[in-house]
């Protein structure tokens, strides 16, 4: 089946991609229940007991396909997107597109078995995927903020951003910047001058629960009250560049305050599922960081191995070799890129803080022979790391540093697997 918006196309065939029978239905994809009863007759006056029903993952349309076949009792496959691109291309050397090309396409790709079983989650699963898109999103949104920021301060207030080191990793740091914004009318920094020292760090400590912080920096507060007088930079820009900063600091705490919530949520859900304390039992990774990579990856015990999760990540090595020839080997870089960035964040958090992983990155770093530099040993060190993840989740049992390190082997039905 080929799905869009208001026009679906089917195509019965057999084992051989022989077409049976065609046929285009204009309605939504909530409605092509008809549909699949029609291929189901068609099916079964050419012989067969039952159908497969294939189609493209794309949007959410396939998740409402899966629902209908749960209810007749058919099985469901999904073919990726870019295997269809591909194979369209292949088809007569153009890029020629169409519903009934592309649903033939998708059924040669099924009979040649260019296809999966899409995950079938629960409802507490399918939530802490959401939470974790939403998470995802806010992130990104918080980045775009801080850069913003940094941007318009640099052309008319530069002496702002050299009042702390990392000014927008300092909670104190911004909420003093939203103080001057909120008072600085038309970019005019006098009147935030005129309420002196005392009565702006008193504003200062007030703004600083909104922005989440506890503890304030002085250091800051009066670097920052000193530059007030500093008059380098682009000042005829700074009415309209003040106003702008002012909305985008109103927007970054937005963001930040929604960030924290979702957060919540998703560690809630791990909770939900009695993962959090087994996740957190890896020293270095966080609730957080944990409900994080499986938001992305979903239930682990749907994988045979922890390899299998590793190569959905697409952090598994990619052998480059023929013959005598040995090349350079490279990550795949394939499967789910939000999973293999959680991961990456998540392994860069745990690789200070777990002797285990440091002593895997010191080695992979340090040996003699085929030495990886250190964005090749971080990746390496995530792919451990969801490995460990894989092990505590659907084995059930904490983490244990002395089978993760391969001291101690692993008993039967207990402890993780060692992360080689």
């Amino acid at each position: 089946m080929d799905l869009a918006d208001r026009t679906q196309v089917a195509a019965v065939v057999d084992h051989d991609a022989r077409v049976l029978a065609r046929r285009v239905a204009h309605c939504r994809a909530w409605q092509i229940g008809a549909l699949l009863d029609w291929a189901l007759e068609q099916a079964r006056l050419a012989g067969f007991s039952s159908v497969t029903v294939a189609c493209e993952a794309t949007g959410h349309r396939w998740r409402v396909v899966e629902k209908l076949t749960a209810e007749r009792g058919l099985a469901l496959v999904c073919v990726q997107s870019v295997l269809v691109w591909r194979a369209r291309e292949r088809e007569d050397l153009t890029w020629d597109k169409s519903d009934p090309k592309d649903a033939m396409i998708i059924a040669r790709l099924a009979t040649q078995l260019h296809c999966y079983e899409p995950e079938r989650s629960d409802e507490t699963w399918s939530r802490l995927r959401h939470l974790g898109a939403r998470r995802s999103r806010l992130i990104e949104e918080s980045v775009a903020c801080g850069h913003q920021l940094r941007e318009l301060l640099e052309c008319v207030w530069p002496a702002a951003l050299e009042t702390a080191k990392h000014p927008l990793e300092s909670v104190t740091w911004c909420a003093a910047m939203t103080v001057v914004l909120g008072k600085a009318a038309g970019g005019d920094l006098s009147p935030v001058r005129r309420m002196g020292p005392d009565r702006f760090l008193a504003a200062v400590r007030r703004e600083l629960v909104s922005w989440g912080g506890q503890r304030i920096c002085l250091r800051i507060v009066r670097a920052l009250f000193a530059a007030l007088g500093d008059v380098v930079g682009l000042v005829r820009h700074r009415y309209g560049a003040f106003e702008r900063a002012g909305f985008v600091a109103d927007d970054w705490r937005a963001t930040r305050a929604g960030l924290a919530e979702v957060e919540a949520r998703m560690v809630g859900v791990l909770d939900e599922l009695e993962l959090t304390g087994l996740v957190t039992s890896i020293p270095g990774l966080s609730a957080v960081g944990a409900a994080a990579v499986l938001a992305e990856s979903g239930d682990p015990a749907r994988f045979t191995s922890a390899r299998a999760l590793v190569k959905h990540a697409g952090l598994c090595p990619r052998d480059n070799s023929s013959g005598s020839h040995r090349g350079r080997g490279r990550l795949s870089g394939r499967g789910r890129p939000g999973l293999r960035v959680a991961a990456w964040r998540a392994g860069w958090g745990a690789q200070h803080a777990n002797p285990v992983l440091a002593a895997r990155y010191a080695h992979l770093t340090r040996r003699e022979h085929n030495r990886l530099n250190r964005g090749q040993a971080r990746a390496a060190c995530a792919a451990t790391l969801l490995r460990w993840i894989h092990g505590v989740a659907v084995r059930r049992v904490p983490w244990d540093a002395d089978i993760a390190a391969g001291n101690r082997p692993a008993a039967r039905g207990g402890g993780i697997a060692a992360a080689a």
